[in-house]
């Protein structure tokens, strides 16, 4: 027999804060380099073979079709992961989103070493599930833990780690490839891959350490605000409720420009030798200095990838500008950063198209190549920073962020895998890639500026809990409905709970 009782509309963030002892792994800034960490570790490695051109491979085309599988499996699962992060809670999400990554690289290695084929598609799938729920519930920690104020530079650290991995596997690539004998085209030394499985297999216990919502302490006091449905039936109706909202529709096509271009591996296979591709891998991301949370000494190496993330990220936490505007500016600061990156590439292209490179580094023209992959990153990373804080500024409720973020990354991943798929061809030049990534881009714009012009961002108000207090002190006692286990809050639904 089941009976059914109301829950009272007030969120957990409403419950009045109480003077609580501040502790170091339940603050937003410890559970930023958790999530770093894992993102460090799990895709950020990920990212670092693939910065090889085709996971070190001497063909791009398996790998191509290998990572179209990963993407398109990563594209449900990414929508499906904030119903499944909601209910399970998002540590264990995403400690299985770390899973499938080292299963991954060990299928390059035996594909590297061996020969092995099937492996690698089978890894393709295991990194594919985990992804998606990797990727759901990293959004909503990045974006919904930290205090509004501080998004952009908690988003910054966010990417400081994940792109660290690149960085760090870049490294490891370039001492194990930097031999004379690696100067033509081929692929990576098998040795390559162990460290990077066992580095991997680090980021699954790590995701232990991720606070439950909670148990967040912001500096501020306020609470992250959790407002969860009653069933799983309920959660996939509100996925199916936000995917149809017009803004989400209207954002479709930049969430598939954002990361559509995966025709850069397939430029660094034909244009590069292994220890040039070794070097693009470890270069293409940026070597920062920092002190005092600024970048000092400008002479030395900090280059696309975290340069433009932290560019972009300090001007979205300018509290000189009303939001709205520092949404609005930084998108026309995007549209120009594309145009200066694609009109580069495609010069660049046409001249490789009629004169095929092979470059080693110590050629003359490997600087003018090198630069194409350099920013078509930049402007890539500048517009994936302005979407994820556009998407923050929609909602101020992590269940909310959690469906929303991986709507978001569920068509990144949509997009990525139709990007691989059609870089399975050998186009002739690269112009079919280039093509279709421009006139996507060049489509994506108005209709972002749609959402832009009527998109009114959520303000957080710290004093809200104080006000809502009062309302519930004359209505009556609030209900909270907190599951431990998941640090989720039920309200606003009707439960049926079984007696």
């Amino acid at each position: 027999m089941a009976e059914t009782r109301s829950i009272s509309a007030s969120s957990y963030n409403n419950v009045p804060a109480h003077h609580e002892k501040r502790l170091w792994y339940r603050t937003t800034f410890f559970n930023a380099f958790v999530i770093g960490g894992v993102g460090f570790m799990a895709p950020g490695l990920w990212n670092a073979m693939n910065s090889l051109g085709a996971g070190g491979a001497q063909s791009p085309f398996l790998i191509n079709a290998a990572n179209a599988l990963v993407f398109g499996l990563m594209g449900f699962l990414c929508l499906f992961g904030g119903p499944i992060a909601n209910r399970i809670g998002l540590n264990w999400t995403l400690l299985l989103g770390a899973v499938g990554y080292p299963i991954y690289s060990a299928a390059l290695y035996t594909n590297n070493r061996y020969g092995n084929v099937w492996f690698v598609l089978v890894g393709a799938v295991a990194c594919g599930l985990s992804a998606g729920l990797f990727w759901a519930s990293e959004g909503a920690v990045a974006l919904g833990y930290p205090e509004p104020a501080k998004r952009g530079r908690y988003m910054n650290i966010w990417l400081w780690f994940r792109t660290g991995g690149p960085l760090v596997g870049g490294a490891i690539v370039l001492a194990l490839n930097h031999s004379a004998e690696a100067k033509d085209r081929g692929k990576v030394g098998y040795k390559t891959y162990l460290i990077f499985i066992a580095l991997q297999c680090v980021a699954v216990p790590l995701a232990i350490f991720l606070s439950p919502p909670d148990k967040v302490q912001r500096s501020d006091g306020s609470k992250v605000k959790i407002v969860l449905q009653s069933s799983w039936r309920a959660e996939l109706l509100e996925l199916w409720r936000l995917s149809c909202k017009k803004e989400i529709l209207l954002l479709i096509p930049v969430f598939w420009a954002a990361y559509f271009n995966q025709y850069s591996s397939n430029f660094q296979t034909y244009y590069f030798g292994v220890r040039a591709r070794a070097l693009t891998g470890f270069l293409s991301t940026p070597t920062p200095i920092l002190a005092s949370n600024r970048f000092t000494d400008p002479d030395k190496g900090y280059f696309a990838t975290l340069f433009s993330s932290w560019l972009i990220s300090r001007f979205l936490d300018y509290k000189g500008v009303s939001t709205k505007n520092r949404i609005t500016y930084s998108f026309c600061y995007v549209i120009v950063l594309h145009i200066i990156a694609w009109v580069y590439g495609w010069v660049v292209q046409e001249k490789y198209t009629a004169n095929p490179p092979t470059f080693d580094w110590t050629d003359k023209g490997f600087v003018e190549g090198f630069f194409v992959l350099v920013l078509w990153e930049f402007s890539r990373q500048a517009l994936q920073n302005w979407l994820y804080y556009l998407v923050s500024t929609m909602t101020d409720n992590i269940s909310e962020l959690s469906r929303l973020s991986g709507i978001l990354r569920g068509q990144e991943s949509f997009s990525q895998a139709v990007s691989f798929g059609l870089n399975t061809r050998n186009w002739y030049g690269g112009r079919v890639p280039l093509a279709v990534n421009t006139i996507l881009l060049g489509l994506a714009v108005f209709p972002t500026l749609l959402v832009i012009k009527n998109h009114v961002p959520i303000e957080h108000d710290k004093n809200a809990s104080t006000k809502l207090e009062s309302r519930d002190e004359e209505e009556g006692a609030v209900q909270n409905n907190v599951e431990s286990g998941k640090g989720n809050c039920v309200t606003g639904e009707t439960v049926a709970t079984k007696s």
